[in-house]
């Protein structure tokens, strides 16, 4: 995920989503992962405390900030680049099983309070982001 000041996500000239200060979830679905490992990720990411509070220090989280949640689903985040020159994704889930894992996150995360935003299960989208700090944190449940 990455700390934002604003992000969208695209198909073609299509816009599909948008948010302004939040985080960007680039969610990624192992073969093995199911729904209920959706929701222990959608409660920490919501309380996360990874924005700056008064004294400059990470002290609030999404829930604090009032901020969005642009979550885009990202089977490529378990590609696997140890042999030859083409990445294999064979850690990834199937999108039979990815898809159900995906949706249930985005929805437990928006039942914890936060304002999600998608992009489009298994389309090519275009994903623009300004991202503060440089703030990127890979979680993991």
């Amino acid at each position: 995920m990455q700390r934002v000041s604003s992000a969208s996500v695209s198909v073609g000239d299509d816009t599909l989503a948008s948010i302004g200060e939040g985080l960007v979830v680039l969610v990624g679905v192992a073969a093995n992962d199911r729904t209920e490992q959706a929701d222990k990720l959608a409660a920490k990411i919501a309380r996360l405390r990874v924005f700056d509070g008064d004294d400059g220090r990470m002290d609030r989280s999404l829930l604090d900030t009032g901020g969005g949640a642009l979550c885009v689903s990202q089977f490529t985040l378990y590609a696997d680049t140890r042999k030859g020159l083409r990445p294999s994704f064979t850690a990834a889930a199937e999108p039979e099983l990815a898809e159900p894992v995906y949706e249930e996150f985005c929805d437990r995360l928006a039942a914890h309070g936060v304002e999600v935003q998608r992009g489009r299960f298994g389309a090519r989208m275009s994903v623009a982001l300004v991202n503060e700090g440089p703030v990127t944190l890979l979680l993991e449940t």
